[in-house]
């Protein structure tokens, strides 16, 4: 199902044997939109310490209550590397993370390299430590934070559109499949999603993201409702709009990272 990301800020994170604390922000990947980690900040048992969660720990989420289980116990957490969520996140840090807990490597083939690169999100534990570590540079780690990237001006082919306002994330893949953009006083009163796909490139110096539509296209899209759940039926009406191959046809083109 597709979610708001906005609306998973503040969920609760249960280990098996007691709260972690809650989420506050999530980093992805620039290269492939995938989530990368839940940022989580554990509140008064740990100090306030921030701590990185991959996805892959996760069992069924409790999405009604507003609660993440995840297969990590509190000492685990507690003893888990200390990184700093307010500097950049090197893939040296993630790798001892994932040494850690003995988690399997995500890094490998990217989005603009040829396809999603997900990979399955619950496997077995016994499959979590077949894979071994290998050793990385500190300049391949590619993270973004969600609430760091909301607020980052877009651009159509042809002239500005609005603002990042929000994500939509799947939570089968744990990947974003498209970003809310807020169309401001060009559009007033009205929102509309972005697919990754159509990214020309983004500048993350400059907080500016490029999508290869016209202000045209978008201003005719599908109306976009916030409130309502995004159903596969407005996917295709929005994929067929814009003349765009849908969902597991779609090619992504390779592209650089800015």
């Amino acid at each position: 199902m597709l979610r708001n990301v906005k609306s998973l800020l503040g969920h609760r994170i249960h280990a098996t044997d007691g709260e972690l604390g809650s989420v506050e922000d999530f980093y992805f990947d620039d290269r492939t939109w995938d989530l990368r980690y839940l940022v989580v900040s554990t509140g008064g048992w740990l100090a306030g310490r921030k701590v990185l969660i991959a996805p892959v720990a996760l069992e069924t989420p409790d999405w009604k209550a507003g609660t993440l289980p995840v297969r990590l116990t509190r000492e685990q957490v507690r003893n888990s590397p200390d990184i700093d969520t307010k500097k950049t996140v090197s893939r040296r840090h993630e790798l001892e993370l994932y040494r850690h807990y003995a988690w399997p490597l995500y890094w490998g083939d990217g989005f603009y390299a040829g396809g999603m690169s997900g990979g399955p999100v619950f496997p077995d534990a016994s499959a979590m430590k077949e894979e071994k570590p290998e050793p990385v540079s500190e300049e391949e780690s590619s993270l973004q934070g969600v609430r760091a990237v909301t607020g980052y001006k877009l651009h159509a082919a042809d002239g500005p559109i609005g603002h990042v306002d929000d994500f939509i994330m799947d939570d089968a893949e744990w990947a974003i499949s498209y970003l809310v953009a807020d169309t401001g006083i060009w559009l007033p009163g009205r929102k509309v999603l972005v697919s990754p796909h159509w990214i020309e490139r983004v500048d993350w110096d400059t907080s500016e993201v490029f999508v290869d539509l016209t202000r045209e296209a978008i201003r005719l899209s599908p109306g976009f409702d916030p409130a309502q759940p995004v159903s596969e039926d407005y996917e295709s009406a929005l994929f067929d709009h814009y003349g765009r191959p849908k969902f597991e046809d779609r090619e992504p083109a390779r592209k650089p990272r800015r």
